[in-house]
């Protein structure tokens, strides 16, 4: 059977013309070439499985294909009118790092602090260290994109689906993990990707900062521990972080309101800002009136997000391009624009990018420094103490590596904690169809949210928040219609289908509380290695029942708010299933914080058992993730350890 034109196919997948069929083609041999040559054989096969253009294999590579060509389809600005979409950006206008940045020669033979990762956790530890008059060598394994890069590109967006690396790294084919023996790369959904570049997730963030409540700390108190879960309370309390919370709110800057959130703890002060979203919002409005009918109480969702001009940063110009592009104005507050720079000011802390902490290294089996590796080269820097910040899944890869003769499994993992009780979220919502246009395309977009559902549910372990979703790109809102049943998978149906609801699509989710399970995990893998020989993590297990319950739950409560603010049709967010990993961008939990080395890997201080110069600042001490986005959480934490650090 021959193979049917590939343009031809292309024109009849999309419902489009020849000649933006040719274009699309174009695209898609340049990502067969540069960005995903491992997918060309899966291209051919769906081709060579069709006999003419418009024969439609009933296959899930079909339906990846299918939306393969839509991402490349609309991520073209040409088509962005037709649905009636523009960016609203101003002018991108490239920057620089936040600061000198060194090279492996430049930097010192010793600090009196290495700190493994630039994100949320490493960035504000480094901040405090440096202000405290601290030595801190800062490391981390990604550079410095550009703004133009990342303010613009729709396909290799971190929060776009199309496969391919995004630009906040890492990219290429170095960096393989594996999923229950499966070997996945950084775009692969189940690699479960987390931001690697200077600042971390934070520059490209969605920038909601939700604290934990009480119960948050208190999970296995309040509830019971579920059979077959590993439920347990956090070693400190609400109150213990509550000064930090406050500090970090009124350093780096957060917009919002204080009240409506009945689960909530007492707070010091009042949000610095006020909300971003501005007096005319349609979906917010619509989303407003329904929650008042239903009697749930709502509230803005408070962001790191200048609503008005702040610490010589822009106010928000409320774009229809935030979550997962650099901001154009640096508006929204990440340690990229904020901890870093402050750090750097001191005078105290060198930053050296694009460089991989592959072991720390020890003299008898105290930890004496980091062992760096880049492309081309290979070096200890000692150090007085060390912090580790690099995600929940590659700050117990680092322990796991850094396998002395007293601890042949990893450093802290002498009773096999390291790597266990992974966890992320797993979201609950709904997404709906309005006759009318309810997309004004006024970013952040999440300008609404209800609180009511975080604890207190008859029976259901925990909860989560429901906010409206940020601005979809052209491409995502596509993929959303797709797989709500709104509009045909391909076609000209499809394409009109676009034309008609893009504006006119709202989606209400949220992340749920999970419960956590002892074989979800990191471990090494025995086979698969990186760029550098250096075995690659290997991802195993899933979520608990209870959590699939409670998606359930919070998902029914979207569907239910939908259909009360008017809308024509309502689709449910598919149910999660036990099977199903949960480990994504707000990974946590594999350095479980706790006060007993036999269940923990950590201290309530954030010390490695058995290692009291090695701290541990970042989301893998979690010990429950909430029912919100946890970064500042993160943020505080990390103020909170780096201050008894300097004490």
């Amino acid at each position: 059977m021959p193979t049917p034109d590939l343009t031809a196919v292309v024109a009849a997948v999309l419902g489009c013309s020849e000649t933006s069929a040719r274009e699309v083609c174009a695209e898609l041999e340049q990502v067969l070439r540069a960005d995903r040559p491992d997918w060309r054989p899966r291209v051919e096969a769906v081709l060579a499985r069709m006999s003419a253009p418009d024969d439609v294999p009933d296959t899930p590579e079909f339906g990846w294909f299918a939306a393969l060509l839509g991402d490349l389809f609309y991520a073209r600005t040409s088509e962005w009118e037709r649905v009636g979409w523009s960016p609203r950006v101003p002018p991108i206008v490239d920057d620089e790092p936040p600061g000198p940045l060194r090279t492996p020669d430049e930097i010192a033979a010793r600090y009196d602090v290495v700190v493994v990762g630039a994100g949320a956790g490493g960035g504000v530890a480094a901040w405090r260290l440096a202000a405290a008059g601290r030595s801190v060598l800062l490391v981390d394994r990604g550079g410095w994109p550009s703004r133009a890069d990342l303010a613009v590109d729709h396909l290799r967006n971190p929060r776009a689906s199309s496969g391919l690396d995004p630009w906040t790294g890492p990219r290429g084919r170095q960096d393989p993990r594996t999923l229950r023996g499966v070997v996945l790369q950084p775009g692969d959904g189940g690699w479960n990707a987390n931001a690697m570049l200077l600042g971390g997730g934070t520059r490209v963030y969605g920038a909601q900062a939700w604290r934990f409540t009480p119960d948050d700390f208190r999970m296995a108190s309040r509830y019971g521990v579920p059979a077959g879960s590993s439920l347990a309370d956090w070693p400190i309390s609400y109150a213990d972080l509550e000064p930090h919370y406050d500090r970090i709110e009124h350093e780096l800057g957060v917009s919002g309101e204080a009240t409506g959130d009945p689960w909530a703890g007492s707070r010091t002060r009042s949000l610095p800002m006020p909300p971003v979203h501005g007096e005319q919002n349609r979906q917010r409005e619509v989303l407003r009136r329904s929650a008042d009918d239903l009697g749930w109480g709502h509230l803005p969702v408070p962001l790191l997000v200048n609503s008005v001009a702040r610490a010589g940063r822009a106010a928000c110009v409320r774009c229809a391009q935030c979550v997962g592009f650099a901001c154009p104005v640096e508006a929204r507050a990440g340690t990229h624009n904020t901890a870093l720079p402050w750090a750097l000011s001191t005078g105290n802390c060198d930053v050296l990018p694009s460089a991989r902490a592959e072991r720390l290294t020890t003299t008898r089996g105290r930890v004496t420094g980091v062992s760096l590796v880049g492309p081309g080269w290979r070096r200890v820097v000692e150090a007085g103490e060390v912090v580790v910040a690099a995600g929940a899944i590659e700050s117990a890869r680092l322990l796991l590596l850094s396998v002395t003769d007293e601890e042949p499994t990893g450093l802290g993992n002498r009773t096999d904690q390291v790597g266990r009780h992974l966890q992320g979220h797993v979201y609950a919502g709904a997404s709906a169809v309005f006759e009318d246009e309810v997309v004004d395309l006024h970013g952040p977009g999440p300008s609404i949210a209800t609180c009511d559902f975080r604890h207190g549910n008859p029976g259901v372990v925990g909860g989560g928040m429901l906010a409206n979703e940020f601005v979809p790109t052209p491409a995502s809102t596509r993929r959303h219609l797709v797989a709500a049943g709104f509009i045909p998978a391909h076609g000209t149906g499809s394409r009109e289908g676009m034309e008609r609801w893009a504006r006119r699509l709202v989606r209400v989710v949220g992340p749920i509380q999970e419960v956590t399970t002892c074989d979800s995990r990191v471990r090494l893998d025995p086979c698969v290695r990186d760029g550098f020989g250096l075995p690659a993590a290997a991802l195993s297990g899933g979520i608990h029942p209870e959590d699939a319950r409670t998606q359930r739950f919070m998902t029914g409560k979207a569907v239910q708010w939908l259909t009360r603010a008017g809308a024509t049709r309502v689709s449910p967010a598919d149910p999660a299933t036990p099977g199903q990993l949960s480990a994504g961008q707000h990974q946590a939990g594999t350095c479980r914080m706790g006060t007993d080395p036999a269940s923990s890997v950590v201290d309530p201080w954030g010390r490695l058992w058995g290692h009291d110069n090695v701290r541990v600042v970042d989301a893998s001490i979690h010990v429950t993730n909430g029912g919100v986005n946890p970064v500042l959480t993160v943020l505080a934490g990390a103020s909170r350890i780096a201050e008894d650090m300097t004490g």
